[in-house]
This record gives structure tokens, C-alpha cells and sequence, in this order.
């Protein structure tokens, strides 16, 4: 489903460039910004959806964002552990995302996942906010991943029919040529880079209709080489990065000293934002406004 194809409130007059006050994010290490790193951010990440917020809270004073992402976590977990908290929020536009997690690393069943977000959507979708979703992006180039490619298409299909049936804004990350590139993604090939993070966040502004400054960023294609050269990077990449990611996942299922970096809502730049943090906590001791330092006692993070 496209922006075209659904109902939003106006954009622009006299309230700004859109109509959204509070915006927050919902999901797993895709959402929360690994692959992104950035010290004056809270947590020391970015990601596509502080990216987006940026955007968006840019002429609206009043705009306030939050994100409950956590990553490592399953679909049920983030139902179960971030979807009261989302609602308590009281947003007016919501991002959720999950599942893939589970169909790499559990072997999930695409349709039985689709129940659960279903189910987590309808209720995200009665409270009356508008609702953005996401279609993962398409693995099939990636070792490894390309044995999944069937389960995850099945899946997404399945989440743009969940989009039509609660009139959701989505997100279709299979069809943006651009994500087919090595440089949209992490040495780990498994979390988007800076460049991949910038591009979602682009899909996403571009989903809602909401004009913004971010300019589509094309990269170079990489120099042709030969077989095996690639098979050989192929197999570093999966000593290094992924059985030790998968060791981890088979470890530790649930990692429960994890913690959302931005768990209140409030301004996305600037000094008057969430906190301050308990003791472990990913944005506990950073203050962007001051350049990466500690807040000042009392302050703020």
C-alpha cells in the first residue's frame, strides 16, 4: 500500500509540514540504529528512525519522539515488552517492525509471525494513530541468507496485507534498488550502515508524504571480482560475523539487561531531552547537546 492509497491527516497550513506531535518507534536492532554509530546520540547510536524524527521535528517545536527498540529481540518479546509501553505514550504516529529475527535465527513460520503482528498492529491501529510498516529488505545476494529469501518474501506479503486491513502506511524496503548495495550495509551484513540507515530513513519520510532535506544517496557499484575472491570474503565474513552472531542468539535468547535508548518521548536534538537515566542504561552519562559529554548534576541527558 502506497501513501496514495489511504486517508492521512492534511499536511501543511498552519500547523506545519505535517500533522504528527509525537512520534514512536518500535522493534529490534534494525530500528534502535546498530550498524549507525553515533556519539551524540543518545545510546551512541542513530539509525533510520532518529534520522526520520530529525526530519520531522524540524519547524514543529512541539515534536517529541521516542524509541522502545531493543535489538536481539523476537517478535513476541517486542509485542510483550514495548507495546504497552507504546501505547502509555499516547503517539500519534507509530513505526513497528519485527520478525526478522525470528525467521533467521528460529527458523519462523512466516504466517503463524504474521498472526502475532496482526494481532499487535490492530491494537497500535484502534488507538487512532497512524501506523507505519515495514517490508524487509530483499537478502537473496547474501550467503546464508539467500536459503531464507522464500520465508521472508512469504512474510512480507504478509505484512502488506496487514497494512491494507488496518490502513497503515507502508514501507516496501524489498523494492528499493539501492539496498541491493554492499555499501548499505554493515561489515556484519546484517544491520544496515550509516548509508543504508540514511536511505530508510529517505523511504520512510518519502512514505508519509512529508517533504524533507535528505537527498537519495546512489553509491558507486563495487569493482567486479572474480569467484573466488568472492567466495573467500564470503567465508571470513561468516567466521567473523555470523556464527559468533548466531553462538550469541543460541546463548542468550533473552537478554533481559537490555534497554530501549530512548524510552520517553521527548524533543529529538537539543538539551531538553529524556532523562536522566538509570545506572547501565545505553544513554545513561551522555549528553549529545554537549558534545558526547556527561549531563551536568541534575540535568537532563
Amino acid at each position: 500500500m502506497t501513501i496514495q492509497e489511504r486517508e492521512l491527516p492534511p499536511l501543511g497550513g498552519d500547523s506545519g509540514r505535517h500533522p504528527w506531535r509525537r512520534f514512536v518507534a518500535l522493534g529490534d536492532s534494525y530500528t534502535e540504529g546498530i550498524g549507525d554509530p553515533e556519539p551524540l546520540s543518545l545510546g551512541g547510536l542513530r539509525g533510520w528512525a532518529d534520522r526520520a524524527a530529525e526530519e520531522l521535528s524540524a519547524g514543529q517545536p512541539d515534536f517529541a519522539y521516542a524509541n522502545l527498540a531493543v535489538r536481539g529481540m523476537l517478535l513476541r518479546q517486542i509485542v510483550d515488552r514495548q507495546l504497552a509501553p507504546a501505547l502509555a505514550l499516547k503517539p500519534d504516529l507509530i513505526a513497528m517492525s519485527g520478525g526478522g529475527n525470528d525467521i533467521l535465527f528460529k527458523r519462523g513460520n512466516p504466517d503463524k509471525l504474521a498472526e502475532k503482528m496482526d494481532t499487535a498492529v490492530g491494537v497500535l491501529a484502534a488507538t487512532g494513530a497512524t501506523v507505519l510498516l515495514y517490508a524487509g529488505p530483499d537478502w537473496g545476494n547474501t550467503p546464508v541468507f539467500s536459503a531464507i529469501r522464500g520465508k521472508m518474501a512469504v512474510y512480507n506479503e504478509n505484512i502488506h496485507a496487514i497494512g491494507a486491513g488496518h490502513h497503515c502506511v507502508m514501507v516496501d524496503l524489498w523494492c528499493l534498488p539501492e539496498l541491493q548495495h554492499a555499501a548499505m550495509w554493515d561489515p556484519d551484513r546484517l544491520h544496515l550502515s550509516p548509508l543504508g540507515h540514511h536511505t530508510v530513513a529517505v523511504a520512510t519520510l518519502n512514505a508519509l508524504g512529508v517533504p524533507h532535506t535528505l537527498e537519495p544517496l546512489w553509491p558507486k557499484p563495487l569493482p567486479a571480482q572474480g569467484w573466488k575472491r568472492a567466495r573467500a570474503e564470503d567465508l571470513v565474513w561468516a567466521r567473523q560475523y555470523f556464527f559468533p552472531w548466531v553462538l550469541r542468539h543460541l546463548l542468550h535468547p533473552e537478554d533481559e539487561s537490555l534497554a530501549a535508548k530512548r524510552p520517553l518521548p521527548g524533543p529529538v536534538l537539543g538539551l531538553a531531552r529524556p532523562g536522566p537515566f538509570p545506572a547501565g542504561h545505553p544513554a545513561a552519562g551522555v549528553n549529545p547537546g554537549l558534545k558526547g559529554g556527561p549531563a551536568p548534576q541534575g540535568q537532563a541527558a
